[in-house]
Parts: C-alpha cells; sequence; structure tokens
C-alpha cells in the first residue's frame, strides 16, 4: 500500500505572521524526530527557498516550472542543510495566477505536481502566498490539514473570516477532506495581557483550535534566515526552537 503523507498547507493572507518560519522551522523539527519531510515554496517572493540558504537567483528551475509542464518536480528538489528536501520558488512564481488560470483544473496543479513524491515523505508542508489568490487554493486543494499561523495583536485577526471562506470554498468545490489543524499563536508575548486576550479571542470568535506551545517573539527568529537556517540550529536552546520542536511533537 503507498504511503500517504500528511500535507499541510500553512496559510494566512496577512503577512508577517511567521508563516514563513513556521514551515520551515517545523519542517526541521519534524525531521530531528525521523520523519521525512518535503517543503514547498508556493510563495513568489521565495522567502522560504532563501531562508534555507538557497538563492532563487540561482536557479533555473524551479516548482514555477513543473506547474506549467515543463519539469517534473524531482527534477527541482533541493536538499536543505538541516534535513527537509524542498520544491523551491522563484520569482517567475509572480506570473502563475494568470498564466495557470487558463489550464484546465488549475486548481489542482500543486496536488498533480505532489503526486510523484508522495510515497517518499511522511510530511508535506506548503508554504502558501500571503494572498486568497489561485496559488493559495492550489495548496489548500492539495493538503490534507491547514494551519493557520496568526499573529497575537488585535488587527491580525481581522482577515481570518475570509481566509476561513476561502478554505470552506475549497472543502465545498475541490478537497472536501481538508481539515482546519487550527490557529497557531505567533510572536507571542505572554507577558502582556493584550497578547493573552488576542488568544482567548480568537478561539472564541472562530471557534478553533489554538495549537500550544505559543511561538514566541523573538530576534533569534529574524537572526537564522540570513545565514540560511532555523532557530532549530543556530539558537538550538531558546525557547523559540524549544515550541516548534513541541509542536512537532504534538503533531506526531
Amino acid at each position: 500500500m503507498a504511503r500517504v503523507p500528511r500535507t499541510l498547507a500553512v496559510a494566512n493572507q496577512k503577512g508577517g505572521v511567521a508563516k514563513t518560519t513556521t514551515v520551515a522551522s517545523l519542517g526541521a523539527a519534524l525531521a530531528e524526530l525521523g520523519q521525512r519531510v518535503l517543503l514547498v515554496d508556493l510563495d513568489p517572493q521565495a522567502c522560504l527557498t532563501f531562508s534555507l540558504g538557497i538563492d532563487p537567483e540561482d536557479l533555473d528551475k524551479s516548482i514555477h516550472h513543473v506547474l506549467l509542464g515543463s519539469v517534473k518536480s524531482r527534477d527541482v528538489l533541493v536538499e536543505t542543510g538541516e534535513g527537509p528536501d524542498l520544491l523551491p520558488a522563484t520569482i517567475e512564481l509572480a506570473t502563475a495566477d494568470v498564466r495557470l488560470a487558463a489550464e484546465s483544473g488549475p486548481e489542482h496543479l500543486v496536488r498533480t505536481a505532489l503526486r510523484p513524491l508522495r510515497s517518499a515523505y511522511d510530511w508535506i508542508l506548503i508554504d502558501c502566498p500571503p494572498t486568497l489568490g489561485l496559488l493559495t487554493v492550489n495548496g489548500l486543494s492539495a493538503a490534507s490539514d491547514v494551519l493557520i499561523p496568526l499573529q497575537c495583536e488585535t488587527l491580525a485577526h481581522r482577515g481570518v473570516g475570509q481566509l476561513l471562506d476561502t478554505i470552506h470554498d475549497v472543502q465545498q468545490l475541490t478537497n472536501p477532506g481538508l481539515r482546519i489543524l487550527g490557529v497557531l499563536p505567533t510572536l507571542y508575548d505572554g507577558r502582556t495581557t493584550h497578547a493573552r486576550a488576542v488568544l482567548e479571542t480568537i478561539a472564541e470568535t472562530y471557534e478553533l483550535t489554538v495549537l500550544a506551545p505559543p511561538i514566541p517573539k523573538s530576534i533569534r527568529f529574524a537572526e537564522a534566515p540570513a545565514i540560511g537556517r532555523t532557530v532549530l540550529s543556530t539558537a538550538s536552546r531558546t525557547a523559540g526552537a524549544d515550541a516548534y520542536r513541541k509542536l512537532a511533537a504534538g503533531l506526531l
């Protein structure tokens, strides 16, 4: 029987919520636990690709070319320094929404691209772009679960309703098995009553599971991508690294 990996889309159309940090750090934490992990960069800004030490400008081929059908997914796989493999992105992905819309069944192109790779991995983590366009719909359509990173500030959860509407549409139209794993509180400062209050509001307003532990606010997360690593290797003993390890263990 073919292996069926857990495919986790990490999505939020608001930028600056530690979405890419979550994909990279959670992927590294799962790899530490012996899991075979594939990371998929669906963001035209290629932040995930860059943060794992790969310069998008040095790449001839990326997931953009896979989605357009000109190259096989195996041919663009890149090994990262911390265990997971990566399907990298380049700026060319910025034109993908327009070009992919002309394809038949455009919302299933990522699922189709991942199909030949699925048996090789236990987990596939998809970094969706900070929009609700066709690339995000593709990520959600390819996933078994969706995780929503959310900054613990009042304005941060204003767009959650729109995201939930998009997820609902995907469940109705392209991926009825898609589950919402929950909200992951990020950039969390437990010392402030404001952050704690926002956390409670999210749970009450949207009736979503709030995943634990919350990911603490830390300059370490900004420092790590500058040298192409995650906080698990650059600041292994910090609260941030520990939080992602606990999240990974909880998912297993």
